[in-house]
């Protein structure tokens, strides 16, 4: 069958791009383990790199039933943040506050400043900064799809 589609990035798929199941069901438990942990790694955490805000949000709604009792925040957003490796810890769920940073929009406005964790919430990054008189500033949320790439400052 040769299907296509694209999302809401213009990204085009196959039905070949989708993993391929098992001819046989796995023949014990370890091996059925095994296998979840496969797909939650090589499938659902790719998929949460690469998806849209709006389809990401769809997930969450469903993430007990896709992902099990995995907090969403500690995988689904996390794993979707991944995508922007300066602004996420391989040990720590949520996006990482410790390093400044210069993010820089779809647009080609650039924002400065540390993310905050806190406030970063549902695919919308937050990042306090200072102004051009040193005043502390927080930015307006920035959606997860308007960030183009994320540099640590120096």
């Amino acid at each position: 069958m040769s299907c296509r589609w694209t999302d809401d990035h213009q990204k085009s798929f196959t039905m070949s791009d989708l993993p391929v199941l098992p001819s046989t069901p796995p023949a014990s438990f370890e091996e059925l383990a095994a296998a979840r942990r496969g797909w939650i790694e090589n499938v659902l955490r790719t998929w949460c790199r690469h998806a849209a805000l709006k389809e990401l949000r769809k997930a969450e709604q469903e993430w007990f039933d896709i992902a099990g009792r995995a907090d969403a925040n500690a995988t689904l957003w996390t794993w979707a943040w991944e995508r922007f490796p300066n602004i996420v810890h391989p040990e720590l769920p949520g996006v990482h506050e410790t390093h400044e940073v210069r993010v820089v929009l779809t647009d080609g406005s650039p924002l400065s400043g540390y993310p905050d964790a806190r406030l970063s919430q549902r695919g919308m990054l937050v990042i306090v900064g200072a102004d051009a008189s040193g005043a502390l500033v927080t930015y307006e949320p920035v959606s997860i799809d308007q960030i183009a790439h994320v540099e640590i400052c120096s």
